[in-house]
């Protein structure tokens, strides 16, 4: 059963996630896991799609556990196309009783502190380099957003950022700070202003800085600092969040600008933050 046979799918799935109009790297996830899905009915069960069984799907699972070594979340994430597949494009329906979710510890994100992060920024060589990061901390930007911003999204005047394409597919505003935008006015003084609108333009015309090179002006900059601390493009998302809840603004700021659906989302930074604890003293320290 070759993966022509499967085309019918590929593009009943693209038709649904076109209407839920899904961010690219979503997409992009949903054919990887539908293509691995399909690929392992074809070659281990021969049989149709239709014809898979829950004890199917579990035994699908557990290879990807103990032959692909995927991490639960992962598996969760395959698990999570499965039932999208058969719900939607096998109307078939889904008993979550018969599939259990896996379970997986979320670790606390690393974070540097405001003296780490100034020391990183600043001794960025690459006006243009310098100007992402600043803005990936500056703003609590996700490296994607930093791509698709645009120059007529900076409010110099009100002190803020319109971010258009944001994960959540929410718009919303975040806070444009004036060291940032000194540093921006640097980076168009020496390199002109952004063709296309870009504010980080591609390589390729009318294009913008794609996220994986964005991800990478932060890598190479780590190595080039010799810091071994596992910082990416995101800690300074954290780290943005943690040093304005130790300032002392709200969740509910902060959620805005981060552009959380959810202020459970946000709560993570309590845990981060230096004035978690507050005040507290262990009662082993008080007789």
């Amino acid at each position: 059963m070759s993966n022509s046979k499967f085309q019918h799918y590929y593009d009943e799935l693209d038709t649904y996630l076109e209407l839920r109009d899904l961010a690219k790297n979503t997409v992009k996830s949903y054919h990887s896991y539908l293509r691995a899905y399909l690929t392992w009915i074809s070659e281990t069960l021969a049989v149709s799609p239709k014809e898979v069984t829950y004890e199917d799907i579990r035994y699908y699972l557990l290879y990807l556990k103990k032959v692909r070594n995927l991490s639960n979340h992962s598996i969760n994430a395959h698990s999570s196309l499965i039932r999208f597949f058969r719900t939607f494009i096998l109307k078939q329906g889904w008993d979550p009783y018969e599939v259990p979710r896996m379970r997986y510890n979320t670790p606390l994100p690393f974070i540097l502190s405001k003296e780490e992060v100034f020391t990183f920024i600043d001794s960025i060589p690459n006006l243009k380099h310098k100007a992402f990061v600043a803005l990936l901390y500056s703003a609590g930007l996700r490296v994607s957003e930093v791509c698709h911003l645009r120059y007529e999204d900076l409010y110099r005047n009100d002190g803020r950022i319109f971010i258009r394409r944001s994960k959540n597919r929410a718009e919303r505003y975040s806070l444009l700070s004036d060291n940032t935008l000194e540093i921006l006015t640097q980076y168009w003084r020496a390199y002109g202003r952004p063709r296309g609108g870009w504010l980080f333009p591609g390589q390729k015309p009318d294009s913008y800085m794609v996220t994986n090179t964005g991800s990478l002006i932060v890598k190479n900059h780590l190595k080039h600092l010799g810091w071994s601390c596992p910082v990416t493009s995101h800690t300074f998302r954290h780290s943005f969040a943690t040093h304005l809840y130790d300032a002392g603004t709200d969740l509910k700021s902060i959620q805005a600008n981060l552009g959380h659906k959810s202020i459970n989302s946000t709560t993570l930074y309590i845990h981060l933050s230096k004035k978690g604890l507050g005040n507290v003293i262990s009662p082993f320290d008080v007789r």
